[in-house]
């Protein structure tokens, strides 16, 4: 990625608080974004920020619901207010729930998943790119599995909300080709917090993907030199889909 090349870009991290989260927050920091910090918990929010030791004039916290049209569209009113633009957005909201067959899940579970991987990415875009294709330039991200399309079984509420979220993004991705706004996945199995492919490797984590692992394909897709990576699915958990 070109040096500064993210310099005085306003990066949004939706769900930045989690162990991801913070690393992705860290190296976008390091690459000279500002950034909008965005989940459920402010003290956690703040707490990354802190930990940031960022200058106060580039980064920003919001506790919100992610899946709530108001509350998505008042975080947005207060970054355009605090910050030049908008220019890229980075979903990592989404948990699991799964472990159930089909006729064993709850309709709450499905509902669940739905709502954190599919209306969270949903009102997040809504509210976000029409201010990026204003800009002729934006990033939309998001995380996803290869369960969303490799379903193994006793895992459908995860899945069905992963596909879901997928379904979205590669839809925007066609429809804003050519604007300068490209929206992109990255497939990754178990995000490995505690580095425990390293630190004890076995063949039950040797294809888990480390926070850092991700946050450096992110910050590439964020680059101009990532213009045409569009619609993209990357496996980022060492084999092929």
């Amino acid at each position: 990625m070109a040096q500064n090349s993210l310099e005085g870009k306003t990066v949004i991290i939706a769900g930045a608080a989690g162990g991801l989260g913070s690393v992705a927050a860290a190296a976008f920091a390091a690459a000279g974004a500002n950034l909008a910090l965005l989940g459920r918990d402010s003290g956690k929010l703040e707490n990354l920020a802190s930990n940031l030791a960022m200058p106060n004039n580039r980064v920003l916290t919001l506790a919100c619901d992610v899946a709530s049209p108001q509350e998505v569209k008042d975080a947005v009113d207060a970054i355009l207010k605090k910050f030049n633009g908008l220019h890229a957005l980075v979903n990592l909201v989404g948990g699991w729930i799964g472990g159930k067959t089909i006729l064993e899940t709850k309709l709450e579970d499905l509902t669940s998943m739905l709502d954190q991987h599919l209306f969270a990415a949903y009102t997040l875009t809504r509210a976000m790119v029409p201010h990026m294709l204003e800009n002729k330039w934006g990033r939309v991200l998001a995380i996803s599995s290869p369960n969303a399309s490799r379903p193994p079984g006793k895992n459908s509420p995860y899945a069905i909300g992963k596909a879901a979220m997928e379904t979205l993004m590669l839809s925007l991705a066609a429809e804003v080709k050519g604007t300068g706004v490209t929206a992109n996945l990255l497939l990754v199995r178990t995000i490995d917090v505690a580095h425990e492919r390293d630190i004890n490797p076995g063949k039950e984590n040797w294809n888990w993907t480390s926070p850092e692992e991700i946050s450096a394909t992110l910050l590439h897709l964020c680059s101009d030199e990532a213009r045409m990576i569009n619609g993209a699915r990357i496996p980022l958990y060492g084999e092929s889909y």
